[in-house]
């Protein structure tokens, strides 16, 4: 569960946007890629080739919904984004990424469970829409990273505005994002691991 953090003199524990949208897209992918290898395996209802050709318009379509969903309410922040604070204290990237996946770790399993169990139904065709949907978080915080690029400002958020599982970067409870140097942060534009930290 994300947690508030408070600096030393009243600053607010920041979390990285892109990398908060980014936690997710390699377990989902992983989780379709698996399911869908298993799932390929029995003949199930309609066929391999139908589950197969079916799976592949599911991912399409998956990755570009994930993809493409909220951006209005992104770009709105984004625009809107204060300068942080000195006493700001930014949240690592793999504290960030750890608290998505530990929040979300149930919801993982199950939607694993139901892809691989779709597989008897449309053979693999669960398992490439789960991979499609890592596909389009992973398009999404590539799309934050050009942002980010283009405004010169890495883009950052409450700690305690995220939800109780540490996701939902556009959530009602998100007022504002804040804006720090690009080279703040051990996290590069996109949400991508920087190969060495920065300060603010």
């Amino acid at each position: 569960m994300a947690r508030a953090v408070r600096g030393a003199r009243g600053g607010q524990g920041l979390a990285r946007v892109a990398v908060v949208v980014r936690a997710g897209a390699a377990p989902l992918w992983w989780a379709g890629v698996f399911a869908a290898g298993i799932g390929v395996l029995p003949e199930g209802v309609t066929g391999r080739r139908i589950g197969v050709l079916a799976g592949a318009a599911l991912f399409v379509v998956g990755a570009a919904v994930v993809a493409l969903t909220r951006r209005g309410r992104y770009t709105a922040l984004l625009r809107g984004a204060a300068r942080a604070g000195k006493h700001d204290v930014l949240q690592d990237r793999a504290v960030t990424v750890r608290n998505w996946r530990r929040g979300h770790r149930w919801w993982l399993l199950a939607a694993w469970a139901v892809a691989l169990g779709s597989a008897f139904a449309m053979p693999a065709a669960g398992g490439m829409l789960l991979a499609g949907t890592g596909t389009g978080l992973w398009l999404k915080a590539a799309w934050l990273g050009r942002r980010e690029r283009a405004g010169e400002q890495l883009v950052w958020l409450r700690v305690d505005w995220l939800d109780g599982r540490g996701g939902g970067p556009v959530g009602k409870t998100v007022k504002a994002y804040r804006g720090t140097g690009v080279a703040a942060g051990d996290a590069a534009p996109g949400g991508t691991r920087r190969r060495t930290a920065a300060l603010v």
